[in-house]
This record gives C-alpha cells, structure tokens and sequence, in this order.
C-alpha cells in the first residue's frame, strides 16, 4: 500500500493510493499520518478497507504533501562509495588525504537534523541565503512503525512501518565550514525546505528487507547518478539496533540511509542552480521533484 499527505479542500488529510489518478481519504479514521503508525497492524487494516470501499479523491485536485511529520529525523551514512567519493573531493580541495575510519564499519554514524523542516513533493527549495553552494543527496529512508528500546537486529525489520525517498539537500560551502568544527553539519544542513520526503510511504510488506531498491538522481532531466540501496553498508536492521542501544526509538521516527553512491552532484563535480529541477527516483516509491527557487 502507498500512503501519504496531500492538502484537500483547505486542509492536509492522510489517503492511501488507489491508482495513478486517484487518492482515498484516510482522514475519518486517523488524524495524520503519524497517528496511522501509531496504530500499528490494526490501524493498516483500516487504512486497507478504507481503500477498498472509500470514495476517491481525484489527484488533479490535491497538492502533495509531505507524507509524514516525523516524530524525530536521523540521518545516516552507510554507502561507502559516496564517502570514498567525497573523500577525493576533500583531497583534492584541501590537499590533506581523508580515509574512511574504521569506526564507520563497525558501526551506523548519524546525525540529527531539523524535523520541522520537512516539504514534499512539488513544493519549492528555497535557497538559504547565506550559502552560494547548493546540492541535492537522493537517499532511501524508514519510517519507524513500532516503538522499542534495545531492538536486536534479528526483530529489527518488524519495526519498520514503511520507505520513502529522502532528499537531504545541503549548502555544501556551509558544510565545510562548520564540520572543521568537528561537531557535525548545522546550518549546512538546517534551513527551511532542506528536507524533503515523498511522493509516497510504500507499507514495509511490499518492500522486503534488506531492501534491494534502485535509485536515480536527475536534474533537468539529466542523469547525475545513482546505485542502488543494496550497496549499504549496514542496513536498516542494524541501524535500528544500533540507534535503539539504551534508547527509545518511537513510532513515527524518519531515518535515512544516507547518500547513495553518485547521489550528489558533490562527488561529480555538479551543482545546482536557480530555477533546477530536481527528480529522485527510487523503484517501487516513484519520484520526488522539486524545484529550486532563490528569492532576491
């Protein structure tokens, strides 16, 4: 099943995808998309009938949404070939040789982002004022389904409610900057529009795990790269172990893969520009565009 959030009649409602041209409304049972998680299995079977038997809503007469609000967003780095990538970039900039730690194969690195940043699909970036370097990160994510501390890698896939595509969109020169500091990414990360989820939450049982899933960036209709997620490193499963060691991870929690290798226009000498569109495809959830604007 594919679900998601789209804005109906002057609110933004929660439907599942019937087809192509057609959408359900979800939203006489559950309030958003994350109260449809938190209803676990019963609240799928619910969303199911309401499919099955629901009016349709045309698509031609919503405006996309971000498909969930997340109740916490992490982000990952688990391909190795985009890390080996922007390890030559650093290099060849820097003239110092960046190898990647032995700490990244034992275990999942991640940061925190800015949950409250999220757009969706066809919705417009905003270029951050104070960054001349813009980019676009196509990535695979989760959306946490149960909520569980000191989850074993063996149960780990059982928590995953559903994927989506992630663009972590990036202000490179402010990256740069900033992670001297040694601290992780902040404004070159954080700024309104910088991330993006969507069109679609594809339900974990159409997706097996590990999840096998190809991927593509293009802008402007130009391909700049992609993989697929069967190249992570460490998959979803570990992930969650690890992230959920003594800690509570909840339902509703948005966590992504990382860059896939070729996913930025970093690792191959691209960049944005205003007025760029942006389409990241990943097989089984569809395309996620998005247009760049720059105000004055």
């Amino acid at each position: 099943m594919k679900l998601g959030t789209v804005e109906h009649g002057g609110r933004a409602i929660p439907v599942a995808v019937r087809d192509a041209s057609t959408v359900v409304d979800l939203s006489p049972d559950f309030a958003d998309m994350v109260a449809l998680v938190e209803a676990g299995a019963e609240g799928l079977e619910t969303a199911r009938a309401r499919l099955a038997s629901g009016p349709g809503v045309p698509l031609s007469e919503c405006r996309m949404r971000c498909p969930i609000r997340p109740v916490q967003y992490r982000d990952c780095l688990v391909f190795e070939e985009h890390l080996v990538n922007c390890g030559v970039v650093f290099e060849a900039a820097t003239g110092r040789k960046m190898e990647v730690p032995p700490v990244w194969y034992r275990q999942p690195i991640y940061y925190k982002g800015n949950r409250l940043s999220f757009i969706g699909d066809g919705e417009e970036i905003v270029w951050p004022h104070y960054a001349e370097h813009l980019d676009i990160e196509l990535e695979l994510a989760i959306v946490v389904g149960r909520t569980g501390k000191d989850i074993a890698k063996e149960a780990a896939p059982g928590h995953i409610f559903g994927y989506t595509i992630l663009n972590d969109v990036s202000a490179r020169d402010a990256q740069m900057a900033e992670m001297a500091g040694q601290l992780g990414p902040a404004k070159g990360k954080d700024f309104d529009t910088g991330n993006i989820l969507g069109p679609w939450i594809v339900t974990a049982d159409e997706i097996p795990h590990p999840a096998a899933l190809r991927m593509e960036a293009r802008v402007n209709g130009a391909r700049w790269g992609g993989g697929t997620s069967a190249a992570m490193h460490h998959d979803f499963a570990a992930i969650l172990a690890h992230i959920s060691m003594s800690e509570t991870i909840h339902a509703g929690e948005v966590i992504g893969s990382g860059t896939v290798g070729t996913g930025c226009g970093l690792e191959t000498g691209r960049r944005l520009a205003p007025g760029d569109r942006i389409e990241l495809e990943v097989e089984r959830i569809g395309v996620l565009s998005n247009r760049i604007v720059r105000p004055a």
